[in-house]
């Protein structure tokens, strides 16, 4: 049986620390193990992650395109077809929306587009309608409720 008490490191497994400008005689004296001259034998020396010695860095080479609106607005789209899976007369929101599989990832609301069709009696509660998907959840008989 083992226990912490009686734990060894394996030979080999640990090493001293090299000590270094203590003197001539201990092979690690006058520059340190640092060389004679140049950059990384001053004191202070060392440059930044991504410093290319002097180099045009990588991103200032590469183009750059684009612009991630920090304040956008996701709706994330359903289609009215996959309404046809809730039951007759009940209530349809975004939270149950999002619980059935139909809405995934970060949203800041649903809109409802109108591909396919509806064959049942729903009231849907959602951030944003199309004019067909509101036309065609209207002629079954169903209500839509904008959310704020």
């Amino acid at each position: 049986m083992m226990n912490l008490h009686s734990l060894q490191n394996v030979p080999g497994a640990r090493h001293r620390r090299k000590r270094v400008g203590r003197g001539e005689s201990s092979g690690h004296g006058k520059t340190s193990t640092r060389g004679t001259k140049g950059q990384h034998s001053r004191a202070g020396s060392g440059y930044r992650p991504a410093f290319e010695g002097g180099q045009m860095p990588l991103i200032r080479r590469l183009p750059k395109r684009g612009f991630n609106h920090p304040m956008k607005i996701i709706l994330r789209p359903v289609n009215v077809e996959a309404l046809n899976a809730f039951d007759d007369g009940a209530e349809v929101t975004p939270a149950s929306l999002r619980a059935g599989g139909f809405v995934r990832g970060r949203a800041d609301g649903v809109k409802i587009l109108g591909g396919g069709d509806l064959a049942r009696k729903l009231t849907v509660r959602a951030h944003a309608f199309s004019a067909a998907a509101r036309a065609k959840i209207e002629a079954a008989g169903g209500r839509c409720e904008t959310v704020a």
